[in-house]
């Protein structure tokens, strides 16, 4: 079994840590808040560290599931960050979703240690990484990706190596902004539904085995009908995620007219209280 240490033990990396220490890895644990670590460590075992580097040092492998690009730049890129204590020959695993751009310099400064990255962010939500059936999306060169590969197993479903350092995130984006357009027609086609004094339970019984079938319909038709919200991926990430999109597109020139409208539309949201709603409260600021 490998010597591995994760970084960040929130609510995707505390459960994707779980995974690896009950396949039998042996975990040092860094996370900004001590308690959390220290309840971690106390629930699952390992060792809590009192720095990025200190968790990295002699490690075969190092994970990172932080909030943003400078949280990220923190714990791998600082004097006390994990590449500088990281040896040649190991292996750092990104899941935090953040921009191509930090993917890629974090990516350039392993190369000139020896050590190999790969920027993974994942999609599947909380329930996705308590299962350990994620879906990983992987930028990097094809050994990183070949090293990480049986390590990610303990915690995904599905695992696809997209191109080289950066890929990974932008693959993210494309994820973010199909998820987006389809959360604005569900909540349209809700609120349609409930103006036409329809049967909710019978609409979904006749549309959700066709054409317009996705996951969204199935895992939230339900929950966003009867005006519940208080779980799954937050709105606050969403702006995030579709930030780094909208980001993104200007510098590659891509055309994002209905992300950039979501976008606001979860302002809105926002404004409304909804900052740690899920994203199915998109259908919140349409009127019943």
């Amino acid at each position: 079994m490998a010597k591995l240490a994760f970084i960040g033990l929130g609510v995707m990396g505390g459960p994707m840590a779980r995974h690896l220490a009950a396949a039998g890895h042996e975990l040092a644990v860094f996370n900004r808040t001590r308690a959390r670590a220290d309840a971690w460590v106390a629930a699952h075992g390992g060792r809590v560290c009192a720095t990025p580097g200190e968790a990295a040092e002699g490690a075969d492998a190092v994970f990172a599931c932080v909030g943003n690009d400078h949280d990220l730049a923190g714990v791998m890129l600082s004097t006390e960050g994990a590449l500088e204590a990281m040896r040649a020959g190991s292996l750092f695993v990104d899941h935090t979703t953040v921009s191509a751009d930090i993917a890629r310099r974090i990516a350039e400064a392993a190369e000139a240690k020896g050590v190999l990255a790969l920027d993974a962010p994942v999609s599947g939500g909380q329930a996705g990484a308590e299962n350990g059936a994620l879906s990983i999306m992987c930028g990097g060169s094809e050994a990183a990706f070949a090293a990480a590969e049986p390590l990610m197993r303990a915690y995904a479903a599905r695992m696809v190596h997209v191109g080289g350092p950066g890929a990974g995130q932008t693959t993210k984006m494309v994820n973010q902004i199909a998820i987006a357009g389809v959360l604005q027609g569900l909540s349209e086609a809700l609120r349609f539904a409930q103006a036409s004094e329809l049967d909710l339970a019978k609409v979904f019984e006749a549309i959700s085995g066709g054409a317009a079938q996705s996951w969204q319909m199935v895992n939230r038709w339900h929950s966003m009908s009867e005006d519940r919200f208080d779980f799954g991926f937050a709105v606050d990430w969403m702006r995030k995620d579709l930030g780094l999109a909208l980001d993104e597109a200007n510098r590659n020139g891509a055309a994002l007219p209905m992300t950039a409208q979501v976008d606001q539309f979860y302002k809105e949201v926002q404004n409304m209280g909804g900052s740690r709603q899920d994203t199915s409260a998109l259908v919140r600021r349409l009127p019943k």
